[in-house]
């Protein structure tokens, strides 16, 4: 998907909801235990319940890999059943020297069809540029996380700027805001996301730790929107386990719904300038 596509994807739905799919064995209800696969016959209810309020799904490839090719085919069967033209994220953090970056890559991008991949990095622009030179994929690299061990290296001065600030400015070096995406955690404080947005004006960026984390949706959208919006919001645990029953996908929906609500007032506010 390329990025006007995305953008039109977000004006059409009145959504910048990304729906993150962390779905694990021990919280899925009970009664989906005795499918084949529960995994995917939890993931098909929840993306049946809320495809058409959300832009996106995110996969966090962790929760799958943990059970071997079990997981393996779980998310395949997952990305498989997304929808065409919803935009989908391999939550992957992957990020090696050149050769295997290319092959992470490769994974996600040929194997799996995802439209994007999220990259650590650490190692530098030999390791993040691999995922760069494939048409109309992405790459959506850490750039300020909203977890403790944040204070250890992102936000620690390197020279007179944090870390995390030449992280940005490297990466925009190597992509454009056609390729390059990146996760800026959503309880960091409001004000320093919208510095963020200052420093790197027209990147999408990947916003997790909204509903079960913390992180306020209107401090977000009022700080960090562009011209194009320029957001992709994830909501994980707070929609899909938002209701444990056999109703589970319908509670998801409403969780969703509001959401959508939420978001869809801000972009006409955005549309009129008093955003």
């Amino acid at each position: 998907m390329n990025r006007q596509e995305l953008v039109n994807l977000i004006k059409e739905k009145q959504s910048y909801l990304c729906v993150g799919l962390d779905t694990d064995l021990q919280k899925i209800p009970k009664h989906l235990l005795s499918h084949a696969d529960p995994v995917f016959a939890f993931n098909k209810a929840i993306i049946d319940a809320t495809k058409d309020l959300c832009v996106a799904y995110k996969i966090n490839t962790a929760f799958y890999e943990c059970m071997g090719i079990r997981g393996w085919e779980s998310l395949q069967r997952t990305i498989e059943y997304i929808p065409q033209g919803i935009f989908t994220i391999a939550d992957a953090k992957r990020g090696d020297i050149g050769n295997t970056s290319t092959q992470y890559a490769k994974t996600f991008f040929d194997t799996y069809n995802f439209d994007s991949v999220t990259v650590a990095p650490y190692m530098g622009r030999d390791s993040v540029e691999p995922f760069l030179q494939f048409p109309e994929k992405w790459a959506i690299m850490l750039g300020l996380t909203s977890n403790e061990g944040s204070q250890d290296f992102q936000l620690q001065k390197s020279g007179e700027e944090y870390l995390f600030e030449k992280v940005l400015k490297a990466g925009m070096q190597w992509g454009t805001p056609d390729n390059l995406m990146f996760v800026i955690g959503a309880t960091q404080q409001s004000s320093q996301l919208g510095e963020i947005r200052k420093m790197v004006p027209d990147h999408f960026f990947l916003v997790p730790g909204v509903g079960a984390q913390g992180g306020s949706l209107e401090d977000i959208s009022r700080q960090a929107m562009n011209k194009d919006c320029g957001l992709l919001v994830n909501a994980s645990r707070a929609i899909i386990y938002a209701g444990n029953g056999e109703d589970f996908a319908e509670e998801a929906r409403k969780v969703a719904k509001q959401y959508q609500l939420e978001m869809a007032s801000y972009l006409s506010q955005m549309a009129v300038g008093t955003i």
